[in-house]
């Protein structure tokens, strides 16, 4: 079986070539910097630029930035067609009021993990697709596809006693499941933090898009904040329209943190720090510059970031996920954020140029 080619090409690139580098506030991306640190420095390459960060106190932007100079090189991403512009968009940690049993208010449950979800490491036959899990159940002695969100909803699923959590908003939970994580406030002040645990196998499918391609909403008003007004519009075709998405998130109850929920690389996610990628294009960990815009604005936003997490939408080389991190601020941000990007991954001096290496 052929390797499952990388979405990326990377192209060698200088440091002044990074829109507004010399002005950046990099000071404020070394603490996450640090965090990948603690997966990175088991990588050979990486090794000696951790060691030299850990012994680095920074006191100024300037300083991050002669450090990242003097141990990194910037390669600009490309897709595979040589493009260098891709999407930007952003997630959030929301907050939902629920119960730990179900009511009239709280009656939408939020799922743990399944019994009959099997997940099928193809490594062992196929070491070039190791970063691939199939998602299935077993019917009699043959492993089929597992249940879609429709098929969830309607109760096919063996789901009893799987409720972690009961929650007061339908939408609030789908918004959730594609956020990846979350906290949950139960009615007497406790809350609850809940994490991605696994998910049903289905490719995501954008609702905003398919409310734009049936005009019913338009392009710049299919932000999360559009679709939840449309959906207290339109309450009796909301459960079509979530779905017609037919991934579907199971959770695990998470301990409590001060910190940022965690993300696929296994460290505390940093609000406005850290992004989500898609992992055959840029290494979990890496360092990542970010030239885009605000939310809604034409006013430059290039940042110092970290590759921390993944999405299941997020695919492709020039592609990312902002995480704003909690609160009411962060979700407006990340509802809205929808624009053009160019991306430079940093990676340690004398490796290939390869986004993976």
């Amino acid at each position: 079986m052929p390797t499952a080619p990388s979405p990326a090409v990377l192209k060698p690139a200088d440091w002044p070539q990074l829109p507004g580098w010399a002005e950046n506030d990099a000071l404020a991306a070394w603490p996450a910097f640090l965090a990948s640190c603690g997966p990175l420095k088991k990588q050979a390459a990486w090794q000696n630029v951790c060691a030299a960060a850990t012994k680095l106190s920074p006191q100024d932007d300037a300083t991050v930035r002669a450090f990242f100079e003097q141990w990194l090189i910037p390669q600009q991403l490309l897709s595979a067609e040589g493009d260098d512009t891709g999407l930007i968009t952003g997630y959030y940690e929301p907050l939902l009021f629920g119960s730990r049993t179900s009511s009239a208010r709280y009656r939408f449950p939020l799922y743990g993990m399944p019994d009959d979800l099997l997940t099928i490491d193809l490594a062992s036959l196929y070491p070039e697709l190791k970063k691939y899990r199939l998602r299935g159940r077993l019917n009699g002695n043959r492993i089929v596809p597992y249940y879609s969100r429709a098929d969830i909803e309607a109760g096919k699923a063996p789901l009893q006693n799987k409720a972690l959590l009961w929650v007061d908003d339908a939408v609030d939970l789908f918004f959730l499941q594609i956020q990846g994580s979350g906290r949950v406030q139960l009615e007497n002040g406790e809350v609850v933090r809940v994490g991605y645990a696994d998910q049903n196998g289905y490719p995501y499918a954008s609702i905003g898009k398919k409310l734009v391609d049936q005009g019913e909403l338009a392009l710049d008003q299919a932000s999360m904040q559009g679709i939840k007004q449309w959906g207290l519009r339109n309450s009796e075709k909301l459960p079509a329209l979530l779905d017609s998405n037919a991934s579907y998130v199971f959770f695990r109850e998470l301990p409590p943190s001060s910190n940022g929920p965690p993300g696929a690389l296994g460290v505390p996610l940093t609000g406005g720090r850290s992004l989500a990628v898609d992992p055959r294009a840029i290494a979990l960990g890496s360092p990542v510059y970010l030239a885009t815009t605000w939310p809604n604005s034409t006013q430059a936003l290039n940042r110092l970031m970290l590759a921390q997490d993944t999405g299941g939408a997020i695919k492709g080389a020039v592609r990312a996920d902002f995480f704003w991190g909690f609160g009411e601020e962060a979700a407006k941000h990340a509802g809205s954020m929808r624009q053009a990007v160019r991306m430079w991954v940093l990676v340690p001096k004398g490796t290939a140029s390869s986004p993976l290496d």
